[in-house]
């Protein structure tokens, strides 16, 4: 029995329109649920944006009952004509909404008025490409391959996005459009025995399910009637050669060039539109009056389409063709039940038509003040009338834990309930639950209000929901995207630097095995058998291309260690001297008081990320811990830094303390002045400025008020370390991007470190595992989430074309940003920007570069900041700099010849606020580039992730990490042997030195126990035919830590690749015999057909009675050959047999638990 409707919902007859107004916060939403229970059939909710549309679902999720069908049919987020595609995800979208519509019989569809002027493939293309598969059913997998080609699917070797497919034996990995996760089909034989989800990150599979649907993975067909048929429709309507046309060839030749959506039509006899997809009955519902913003969106059309229409190598089809006109559209959407919503209240004389008030009204503000005596006063007021029931919404769990906390302070308790139906179906006055995204609603009749945080902390930028599950652990990321590729320099710990080759399998005695080929000087190749790959490892100390390779057969590398090793003895006894020294220091207890610190925070307009959180928390602990801060706050750009800061001097200054803020440039400063002004505007906090631009009189003023005591936060660059820059009472000092300070700076502030707490903030990234060498030196506070509000950036990379450059300014001029134009040569800069201002005419455009003097280039960022002009072209100056928070849009000239870090850096500087940001990569045609430039490119184009992106960039950026904490009189030592191979070996130093011994660093890090049982023991390419993925299974195998781990990574290869072949099930059991005779200090163990050796370490574990015991009970098959070899006979031993004998004998000499070998 369904309850009782909650609003009267009056409905327009077919061909109808009636207007609904007073419709304010998220009442339109609660309204449409209970409209959906009487509607003939489904409701198209057309709103005016994306972003709006993801705003009104969120909202319809929390008042819709889990049984009322949902549905998104976004546009393609590009602009009309576009030179590049779609976001798979979103086709997988579009895709999921079309192939569900013609048979929806209720439900909510949501879409943007884009999709209505947008021609769709006809709903027999989907319904003919569209299948489902079940377990138990039989599966002809070539049939089944062909089937996919032709629906669009694309054969990759991992699976991660919807529309691609891997066959691996009896094993299927597919995403199809419009799942929420790829899944995998187990076969036996010809039968589907098992359909699993599985997670796209880690590959691995989750819960089991009975049937999958399969839909087509593009929304134009890829047969080759298909193609044939968009030949010849582009035939007929554009002149000239057909082959001169990139897009024309790409086609042709099956595959899908960036943009085809603008050439849909051309694929298909007829294309269908939005409304063909509809059933009679749907009732449209208009949020932005179709009326008047169609033919507005349409005229935009037209005009992309005149100034785009003269490129001969992208003929255009004309708008009447590619689009569908607003005309026909509107005329289309007519003969439906139309509604026009709108928030205000409808008046009689104003309404096109009949229509309907709602009578809601607007969200009151209930603003909680966190400095007054009572907080939450507004909305204590709100529930002291009692008049209307309240149900308080939180963004996320740990924000309903602060409302709660708050809200028991004021001895109200409200009754937690876990959604809309909930609260409806309950007669309790109050209660809180959480819902994102919601706005707030107040109804008369009931009397009923929800009351969202936005209410009474004003807007909050919250954290971008996604809709894949986990997030990407960085780990994750760099372990597949720094994979060694051919060509690539690694460190082999005992031979040097190579290059590596490629892995090659080879026969040993008989029996296959697999080798890494590592190329070094002169060309000498050195095979490395894949059981040892954990001594092989990626070099980074310099440029790849310039790598310093060894010579093999000469003391070159051994050299080279040796003089590492000394200076690495010195280094580590300098920094354990430091340390202690440090240590030994006492600091100052800093009290402040914890509520005011929390009504600080309260005024941060974003929600923390959990780093964020993690390192504030540390920041404060310290502070009041009584010793000396050396903390270093490392994150990339705009994730957060200087709210970590802000907590940090708040906290001084409430202590009685003065803090000195120290950045490198005069435009910061004062961006900086401004920042903490803004946040600390209601406090009794005094903040200052020491720069350039001040006069010498306001100066002297500061430094005589800072002197006595009468400024508590004083801003400034290398002037606040001058000598006459005195404080009464310094309690700590933030220094921002130290590594752009001056050697003769950096030197007065490892001064001020000894006796002033510091935080640094710095944007280069420093490795984790410089962190562990240091064992606590500097310690270390990593931001890799993205904040909230920012959105991933749109990369793109394209050739230089003048209408792509015209549009990509004019798309952020439209919408009142600002553009960087990056053309790293002073030669021909004002060329470039002479050209832009032709191309450009409605902006206003300077240049700026490095050979600038210094003060002309501050005063020119500081117009740039204040929007004095939009287009700064300029060289790579901009790497690092201000935000500049309307700047949303670079262009980089000639991006193939910058580093992939460097690129990452340039590309922080847009995508600082909630807007959507685009990044375009100019470069000459693909097919020009070096194989090296295509693969930067490529990569810094697939990662527009935050965060995740900098994990990769910032590898090739950790050598200046390093040599900002360590000193760069250590660089040469770096680059000459690889920054990983020197930490481990610092660490090692430092550990020993802490527990009393000469570090012995001659001695190999990986020095593993040789296993050498003359069988098969690899993963066959039929298995894994990927061989970069290959390489990264042998090294997760090498490095795998113990016994547990290696039986996981056993049970991932099976689940993603099948049962293993006898080869790798030898590779694991192999690897597990390594695992025990480590732990018994095993150096080699050599099993052959009749004969075996065990070889002791020095140092081994081995309890020698053992060892007697096992030659006096058969001393014919036991013996010593010397005193650190155990030889013994076997019998014609088979590969099976003696993989048993050596974990019998590992087991009879003490290994715990010895494994078995598995079948």
């Amino acid at each position: 029995m369904q309850p009782a409707p909650l609003i009267d919902v009056p409905l327009p007859a077919a061909g109808s329109r009636l207007c609904w107004g007073e419709l304010y916060g998220s009442a339109l939403a609660l309204v449409l649920v209970e409209a959906a229970r009487r509607a003939g059939g489904p409701i198209l909710v057309v709103t005016a944006s994306g972003r709006a549309a993801d705003q009104f679902l969120a909202e319809l999720r929390f008042f819709a009952p889990p049984e009322l069908p949902l549905l998104a049919l976004p546009d393609h987020e590009t602009l009309p004509y576009d030179p590049f595609s779609p976001h798979p995800d979103l086709v997988s979208e579009r895709l999921r909404a079309l192939a569900a519509m013609p048979e929806l019989t209720h439900g909510i569809v949501v879409t943007t008025q884009a999709v209505l002027l947008g021609r769709l493939p006809p709903r027999r293309f989907i319904a003919a490409h569209s299948f489902d598969l079940r377990r138990g059913e039989r599966l002809d997998l070539a049939a089944l391959r062909a089937r996919l080609a032709l629906a669009g699917y694309v054969h990759v070797s991992q699976v991660r996005s919807p529309g691609e497919l891997a066959i691996r034996g009896s094993v299927v990995d597919l995403y199809p459009a419009g799942a929420e996760r790829p899944l995998r089909l187990d076969l036996f034989d010809d039968e589907i025995e098992s359909i699993r989800a599985f997670d796209p990150e880690d590959q691995r599979s989750r819960e089991f399910v009975e049937q999958l649907a399969l839909l087509p993975a593009r929304e134009f067909p890829t047969s080759p009637e298909a193609i044939a048929l968009f030949r010849g429709h582009w035939r007929e309507r554009f002149e000239g050669d057909p082959q001169q046309c990139p897009v024309y060839r790409a086609v042709s030749a099956g595959h899908a060039p960036a943009g085809i959506e603008a050439w849909l039509p051309l694929f298909f006899a007829h294309t269908d539109a939005l409304a063909d997809y509809l059933p009679a009955a749907a009732l449209i519902v208009d949020t932005v009056d179709l009326e008047r913003s169609l033919p507005l969106a349409w005229s935009e059309i037209t005009a992309r389409y005149d100034d785009r229409r003269h490129d001969r190598e992208r003929p255009l089809l004309e708008p009447a063709e590619a689009f569908l006109p607003a005309a026909e559209s509107n005329a289309r959407l007519a003969l439906q039940p139309r509604v026009l919503a709108m928030a205000h209240k409808v008046e009689p004389l104003a309404s096109p038509g009949p229509y309907h008030n709602f009578g809601t009204e607007p969200p009151p503000e209930l603003r909680v003040d966190p400095r007054a005596a009572t907080p939450l006063a507004a909305l204590l007021a709100l529930l002291d009338t009692g008049r209307e029931r309240v149900l308080l919404l939180a963004d996320s769990p740990g924000r309903r834990e602060v409302l709660l906390a708050q809200l028991r302070a004021a001895g109200r308790v409200p009754e937690p309930v876990t959604d809309w139906s909930g609260f409806a179906a309950a007669t309790t006055r109050f209660a809180l639950a959480v819902a994102a995204d919601v706005r707030g609603l107040r109804l008369r009749q009931p009397a009923l209000q929800l009351v969202a945080e936005d209410q009474l902390f004003g807007e909050r930028a919250r954290q971008e929901r996604r809709r894949r599950r986990a997030e990407r652990a960085p780990a994750a990321i760099l372990g597949e995207l720094i994979a060694l590729a051919p060509g690539a320099p690694v460190v082999h710990e005992e031979y040097g630097v190579g290059r590596y080759r490629g892995l090659r399998v080879m026969q040993v005695e008989g029996a296959p095995a697999e080798f890494l080929v590592l190329e070094y000087a002169g060309g000498d190749l050195l095979y490395v058998p894949v059981h040892a790959v954990d001594r092989v490892a990626r070099y980074t100390g310099g440029s790849p291309d310039t790598a310093p390779l060894h010579r093999l057969g000469t003391e070159q590398w051994a050299r080279a260690r040796r003089r590492a090793a000394e200076k690495l003895r010195d280094v580590a006894a300098e920094l354990l001297d430091l340390y202690a020294r440090r240590a030994a220091r006492a600091g100052r207890i800093l009290e402040f008081d914890a509520a005011a610190v929390a009504a600080f925070a309260g005024g941060f307009p974003f929600e923390e990320t959990a780093d964020q959180r993690d390192a504030i928390e540390a920041v404060l602990a310290e502070l009041r811990s009584g010793r000396i801060m050396d903390r270093v706050v490392c994150g990339d750009v705009g994730f957060g830094k200087t709210e970590i800061a802000l907590r940090a001097a708040f906290a001084a200054v409430q202590a009685g303390g003065q803090v000195a803020v120290l950045v490198p440039t005069t435009l910061l400063a004062q961006q900086h002045s401004q920042t903490f002004a803004d946040r600390c505007a209601d406090w009794p906090i005094r903040i200052e400025n020491l720069s350039r631009f001040r006069s010498a009189a306001e100066q002297r003023v500061v430094l005589a008020d800072l002197a006595a005591g009468r400024v508590d936060i004083v801003i400034g660059t290398h002037r606040l370390l001058q000598r006459d820059v005195a404080f009464r009472d310094l309690a700590l000092v933030i220094v921002d991007e130290e590594h752009r300070f001056g050697v003769g700076h950096k030197e007065r502030l490892r001064q001020l470190r000894a006796d002033v707490s510091t935080l640094t903030l710095t944007a280069t990234p420093i490795p984790r595992t410089l962190n562990l060498a240091l064992g606590g030196l500097r310690d270390l506070s990593l931001l890799t989430t993205p904040p909230a509000g920012r959105v991933a950036i749109e990369t793109f990379v394209c050739e230089w074309s003048d209408p792509l450059v015209r549009e990509a300014c004019l798309r952020e001029l439209r919408r009142g940003g600002q553009v960087y134009f990056v053309h790293n040569t002073v030669q021909g800069i004002e060329q470039r920007a002479a050209m832009l201002r032709r191309l450009v005419p409605e902006a206003t455009i300077r240049v700026g570069h490095g050979q600038m003097c210094e003060r002309d280039l501050e005063r020119l960022m500081v117009d740039f900041y204040h929007r004095r002009f939009e287009i700064l072209v300029c060289t790579t100056i901009i790497e690092s700099g201000i935000d500049v928070p309307t700047a949303n849009t670079i262009l980089i000239e000639r991006a193939d010849r910058l580093g992939l870090a460097q690129l990452h850096q340039l590309r922080g500087r847009v995508g600082r606020s909630h807007h959507r940001a685009f990044a375009y990569l100019i470069a000459p045609p693909r097919a020009a580039l070096p194989a090296d430039a295509v693969k930067r490119l490529e990569a810094i184009e697939a990662l527009e992730e935050l965060g995740a992106g900098f994990t990769l960039a910032t590898h090739d950026l950790e050598i200046r990490g390093a040599g900002e904490l360590l000193g760069e009189e250590q660089s040469g030592q770096i680059e000459e042997i690889g920054i990983g191979l020197y930490l481990e070996l610092l660490e090692r130093a430092v550990q020993a030195l802490r527990a009393g011994r000469e570090p012995e660093l001659a001695r190999p890090l990986h020095a593993g126990p040789e296993i050498e049982l003359n069988l098969p023991a690899l993963l066959p390419d039929d298995y894994v035919p990927d061989v970069p993925l290959r390489l990264q299974l042998y090294r997760r195998i090498a490095a795998a830590p113990t016994s547990a781990a290696l039986d996981d990574l056993r049970a991932e290869l099976i689940d993603r690749f099948g049962p293993l072949p006898p080869p790798g099930l030898a590779l694991f059991d192999v690897h597990g015999l390594r695992l025990l005779a480590r732990q018994l200090g095993i150096r080699r163990l050599q099993l052959g057909p009749n004969a075996g050796l065990v070889e002791f370490a020095a140092d081994h574990q081995v309890d020698p009675a053992r060892v007697i015991r096992l030659m006096q009970g058969d001393p014919r098959q036991y013996r010593m050959d010397g005193p650190q070899r155990l030889r013994f006979t076997l019998q014609d031993a088979d590969g099976p047999a003696r993989l048993a004998r050596a974990a019998w004998l590992l087991g009879e000499l003490g290994a715990p638990a010895a494994a078995q070998p598995s079948n």
